[in-house]
């Protein structure tokens, strides 16, 4: 008989590896994340990512690549790789840490970089961002900087429901930058107070 706990560990020690195989391989392509789903012909693995086009490859050329590698090197079964374009990347909090990555790597100040990508997610629609930066950013000795609009939530269930948090490492020639971005995603939060007027009834749904 199968050791059901066994095997939810070994399925998702194998999605940790092909996560860190994709996301340090598929920078530009705005690499998100990744679901592999065992299945009685194989397995299915779902690549989510803001430019699909950058994994898919000229004629499906990487993607095949990308097959024989999850095949050979993480032994995964008859892997059948699809690639998704990511509903909202400006809501996605690792998609918008690799942004901030890009455009310091491309010279822009990390200031700037972090404004442009805070504007853009608060356009979004969500509810609040928080981005820190750290790493030796003007001079020899290694500090952080933060920036933060919205509500941001650090406690409480609903950050389980609300939260998307990413952190990025960038290695520049000052040393090693650490991007981490938090979005609170547009829903509503359970610290909403509703104050019901007089005769009103809430409705349970």
């Amino acid at each position: 008989m199968v050791n059901i706990k066994k095997y939810f560990i070994q399925l998702n020690l194998a999605k940790l590896k092909v996560d860190e195989y994709l996301a340090k391989n598929f920078m530009r392509a705005g690499y998100s994340r990744v679901d592999v789903i065992k299945t009685p012909l194989g397995t299915r693995v779902v690549i989510y990512a803001d430019r699909p086009a950058l994994i898919i490859g000229r004629r499906g050329l990487t993607i095949k690549q990308i097959t024989e590698v999850l095949e050979k090197y993480f032994n995964l079964e008859n892997p059948q790789v699809t690639v998704t374009q990511v509903e909202n990347p400006d809501l996605d909090a690792r998609i918008v840490a690799t942004r901030i990555a890009l455009a310091i790597e491309r010279g822009y100040h990390f200031r700037r970089a972090a404004y442009v990508a805070l504007r853009r997610v608060l356009a979004a629609g969500a509810l609040g961002v928080e981005i820190v930066i750290s790493g030796k950013l003007t001079t020899e000795r290694a500090r952080y900087e933060k920036i933060r609009a919205g509500k941001v939530y650090k406690t409480g269930a609903h950050i389980e429901r609300l939260t998307d948090r990413a952190v990025m490492h960038l290695l520049r020639k000052p040393g090693m930058y650490g991007i981490e971005v938090l979005v609170v995603k547009p829903s509503e939060p359970d610290d909403v107070v509703k104050v019901l007027a007089a005769g009103e009834e809430q409705v349970q749904s």
